[in-house]
């Protein structure tokens, strides 16, 4: 039986997911770079601060907290624990911090621990663009760019000719998250823009989105109490003839010249070409280069753009017979670096991610960099001098293929070595600088260790062993990293197994397969905190499941091969995980087949009501949250990109709501009446065919409610454990309600980073 107990085990883990810090210590280490090769950063729910200094291998307090705590209570009389400092970020300068904290800005000298109160600097645009040297910041002010002076409050317009859905500086609006950004009372996020390195000049553009379809969510009850209101979106459809446009143009910040491209503007159905990487700078800020890819993805090529005349040239483009992509995962950066002369070029011509370097005048192949059976994540460092590049590499771990190699090898190809040595998953920060890195190394179930370390490997200073003390104290055990094989018979496939807290070998436990299809990004990463699953997951496990999440076929991070099997009506291979299920529950008998749930969100929604219609013979019930259950209706970046640029049968076949009168086992379906990602109507077409079949489920939708439930969090989870409660675990949910979470900068930063 569920009881209140586990019901706040689940609470306190979901809190950890959404707000860290209190359950595990040390795990991430987000510095803040000071501008001399050093950086703080903090430590814990009580904002311990760290100041590091790699070159001279020191990591000490930033100052000493009791001392500073006395100091700011006897200035400002109010109390002050040392052990949960009342700001949470500094602004260090010698021998003197600045912090605001009780609606005051402070300025202690710590060489005698006094603080005193101080003029704060003028209150800058949060939502502006610092240039490098500070000097100048850009901003929208309605459909234009501005530029400011911080230093004398000037301000001066970059564009004068934006309009409405014609306006320099935002991405589409369909992944603008326009209904989160009223919540937390933003108008806009700041401009895609990109400084020159001399910052006299800024890379912009200007968004077309006159021609794309208008759709509408209705606000059944405004904050304010009013009557309904509409909110209406530019929002494509796959197979429309107008898709968001992104025009490149170079402004200078001083001349108040505009230079346009002499090129047709970018598609960008998904994101701002500037904000994803597919546009930078030169290093010497000679020239602007930009990736390009038809309707069709299966093109890729390089520009230049000469950032004084518009002139666009092509330097090199490929083609094949499937997507070519810059990179597997659809929202990180290129793996594509310019050098001076040439061109270091990911491609997967011969099966795996690998990097050739190309002439960068003639767009001639001069060679191959890297090669092998694995595949090559990340650039993090080109020494040219030395003529070395260094990156991280998935594949060169026997025991799990997913988890990251920091490497090296020469531009020619020669000299490949590992910079890390050993068998654990490397996440890595770079600093402006390029002397050193920060490395954070874990597995699942290994708690990770950041260090900060030069390109030879060598530790130059260790920064935190993560404390997972008040994780444990929960019930959590740690996850099991386990190996399965695909429907295919053939090909191996790796997830996280999670025990139910209080687990005991001889009893059967009921599951649920936590999904996410992809193909664009991971449903799990092999670091201690899978990829974000700890969100239901760990919740799910603290209530009694056993919780599973799989990577199947058509998801990245493997061969070419992997990455392009399956279509999105497969939902992340689904057989795939059937076929895991089966085989886990040989050797682990507690794992009760006859009671599966599948899990999910946004992707994962439309996942998980797919296997509980396509495979009901494996799952029993299903909660789909936020689910895009109709292909036809959602954006065509996505769509396209995965299912073809022009394959409406394939698009129909990932209808989901076509699928309604398979429905045998229970279906729980979530979605927030705002959702301006995964418009509400892909859960309520379902439903009305669920309705005109005669099919019995639960439908909630969540007034008012995002695509995540930011501020609803608490609510939505609590509704779903409910419903796996009851249905798998055949108890009433205990009248235990959990505390809403509030949203807050750790919240948003956990989530959105």
């Amino acid at each position: 039986m569920t009881t209140t107990h586990a019901y706040q085990a689940a609470e306190r883990l979901l809190r950890r997911s959404a707000s860290p810090g209190d359950l595990v210590v040390g795990d991430k280490v987000r510095p803040r770079w000071i501008g001399d090769g050093r950086f703080w950063y903090t430590v814990g729910t009580g904002r311990r601060f760290v100041l590091v200094d790699p070159a001279a291998g020191t990591r000490e307090p930033a100052f000493d907290h009791a001392r500073l705590a006395d100091a700011l209570a006897r200035a400002s009389g109010h109390p002050v624990d040392p052990e949960a400092l009342p700001f949470p970020t500094i602004q260090p300068a010698g021998n003197v911090v600045e912090f605001d904290a009780f609606g005051e800005h402070w300025r202690c000298h710590l060489d005698g621990h006094t603080c005193e109160r101080a003029e704060p600097a003028p209150p800058g645009n949060p939502l502006a663009v610092p240039s490098p040297d500070g000097n100048v910041v850009v901003f929208r002010r309605g459909h234009d760019l501005w530029a400011g002076s911080p230093a004398d409050g000037r301000e001066w317009a970059l564009t004068t000719d934006g309009g409405p859905d014609h306006a320099y500086g935002p991405g589409p609006a369909s992944t603008g998250n326009a209904t989160l950004l009223r919540k937390i009372g933003l108008p806009h996020l700041p401009p895609a823009v990109a400084w020159s390195p001399d910052s006299t000049r800024v890379l912009a553009h200007r968004t077309d989105e006159r021609d794309v379809r208008l759709t509408h969510l209705v606000e059944a009850r405004r904050a304010d109490g009013g009557p309904p209101t509409t909110h209406t979106q530019r929002y494509a459809y796959p197979g429309d003839e107008h898709l968001p446009l992104a025009e490149l143009v170079v402004l200078d910040v001083a001349e108040g010249t505009v230079v346009r491209a002499k090129a047709e503007p970018l598609r960008m159905p998904h994101v701002s070409p500037i904000v994803a990487g597919w546009a930078w700078w030169a290093p010497d800020g000679s020239a602007v280069y930009y990736l390009d890819q038809p309707r069709d993805p299966r093109t890729l090529t390089l520009h230049r753009l000469d950032p004084a005349t518009g002139e666009v040239t092509t330097v090199l483009s490929e083609t094949g017979p499937t997507r070519v992509e810059p990179n597997q995962w659809l929202y990180e950066p290129p793996i594509v670096r310019v050098l001076a002369g040439e061109v270091l070029w990911y491609s997967q011509r011969d099966g795996w991610g690998h990097l050739y370097r190309y002439d960068l005048r003639t767009g001639e192949l001069l060679g191959r960099v890297t090669s092998g059976e694995w595949a090559v994540r990340q650039i993090l460092h080109v020494d040219e001098a030395e003529r070395v590049v260094y990156f991280t590499a998935s594949g060169l771990v026997g025991a799990d293929p997913y988890r990251r190699t920091v490497c090296r090898v020469g531009l020619d190809g020669s000299g490949f070595a590992r910079v890390t040595d050993d068998d654990l998953d490397h996440v890595v920060t770079t600093p402006p600088g390029t002397a050193y890195f920060l490395d954070s190394a874990s597995t699942v179930d290994t708690p990770p260790v950041t260090t900060v370390r030069d390109w030879s490997g060598r530790v130059l200073v260790e920064l935190e062993r993560a404390d997972i003390g008040g994780l444990t104290a929960t019930g959590w055990s740690p996850p099991e990293r386990f190996r399965v094989t695909a429907a295919d018979g053939v090909t191996d496939l790796y997830g996280v197994l999670y025990r139910p807290h209080g687990f005991d070998p001889t009893r059967r436990y009921p599951v649920v397969d936590t999904l996410y299809p992809g193909p664009q990004v991971n449903r799990v990463a092999p670091t201690f905190d899978p990829g974000g699953m700890g969100l239901d997951a760990e919740p799910l496990a603290a209530l009694g499941f056993a919780v599973i999440a799989l990577d199947g076929r058509g998801t990245p991070g493997r061969s070419k091969a992997f990455h392009d099997a399956g279509r999105l009506a497969d939902a992340g291979c689904l057989a795939d995980h059937v076929a895991a299920l089966r085989q886990l529950a040989e050797t682990r008998p507690w794992l009760d087949l006859d009671r599966v749930a599948a899990f999910g969100h946004s992707g994962g929604g439309f996942a998980a009501a797919r296997a509980v219609l396509d495979h009901p013979d494996a799952y029993h019930a299903a909660v789909a949250l936020s689910g895009s259950h109709d292909a036809r209706y959602f954006n065509p970046g996505f769509v396209e990109t995965y299912d073809g640029a022009d394959d409406p049968e394939a698009w129909a076949r990932a209808a989901t709501v076509d699928l309604a009168d398979r429905l045998v086992g229970k279906l729980l379906l979530v979605h927030g009446e705002l959702d301006d990602q995964v418009h509400p109507q892909h859960t309520l077409r379902l439903a009305d065919r669920l309705v005109a079949a005669g099919k019995d489920f639960e439908l909630l939708i969540v007034p008012g409610a995002e695509h995540t439930f930011i501020d609803h969090l608490a609510y939505v989870r609590t509704r779903c454990w409910d419903f796996l409660v009851r249905e798998l675990g055949g108890t009433a949910p205990p009248a235990y309600r959990p505390a809403p979470i509030p949203i807050g900068p750790e919240l948003l930063a956990e989530m959105f980073a």
